[in-house]
């Protein structure tokens, strides 16, 4: 019952602790060294650390969320992992996501959701849901995807990610997305990771801009 976060290994950046589950998005996105990355629902930057590592601390990596506290972890964390290629950027309304439109290589959408992917170390948050937040959450999910997906260079490739297990914040929420686009975007692969896999559950969708 060592407390981990206390040892010196992780006060010196060796390590950070996420779940396997949720390592697994970093990968799908395919980024490589020189890169343009937007990591556009950052949070605290789990994910972001694990793009920067992936890209060889080479080229640029964006953070941003709407909680400007949470970015400030995020270089708490990058500091000591000794990362020096991420920026992060707070976003403060339509004018930043227009700063960056057709900038991106690679996107990646982290997006709220329901949550029901955690379920396994959280089974009270289900007592916790309600329709009326499901549906909340699912317009939010269709907003960042129409609003976000801009910044995406053509030819460059984007990932939709969830810890949700319902179908109508998945698959169906990209199908949507893809259907109102007009071949502007095209689906690649999609992937869902089940808690029963020994995980958290995650849903990742990789697309491409094609105009």
């Amino acid at each position: 019952r060592q407390n981990i976060f206390q040892t010196q290994q992780f006060q010196k950046g060796y390590f950070e602790v996420q779940d396997a589950g949720s390592q697994l998005i970093a990968s799908f996105l395919k980024v490589g060294e020189g890169m343009r990355v937007i990591d556009a629902c950052a949070g605290a930057g789990g994910k972001s650390l694990h793009l920067a590592a992936q890209m060889q601390n080479k080229g640029k990596l964006i953070a941003m969320d709407i909680e400007a506290w949470k970015l400030d972890e995020l270089q708490k964390r990058a500091k000591r992992a000794g990362v020096s290629n991420i920026e992060t950027r707070a976003i403060e309304g339509t004018k930043t996501i227009k700063r960056l439109e057709e900038t991106a290589d690679r996107l990646l959408l982290d997006v709220p959701c329901s949550g029901l992917g955690v379920l396994r170390r959280n089974p009270d948050a289900k007592w916790k849901l309600s329709m009326d937040f499901i549906e909340t959450v699912k317009k939010t999910q269709a907003e960042i995807l129409e609003s976000y997906s801009r910044m995406l260079k053509v030819d460059g490739q984007m990932v939709y990610a969830t810890c949700s297990l319902l179908p109508s914040e998945n698959r169906k929420q990209v199908d949507q997305f893809i259907a109102a686009q007009n071949g502007r975007f095209e689906f690649l692969e999609d992937r869902s990771v089940l808690p029963s896999e020994g995980f958290d559950g995650f849903y990742m969708a990789r697309m491409a801009r094609k105009r």
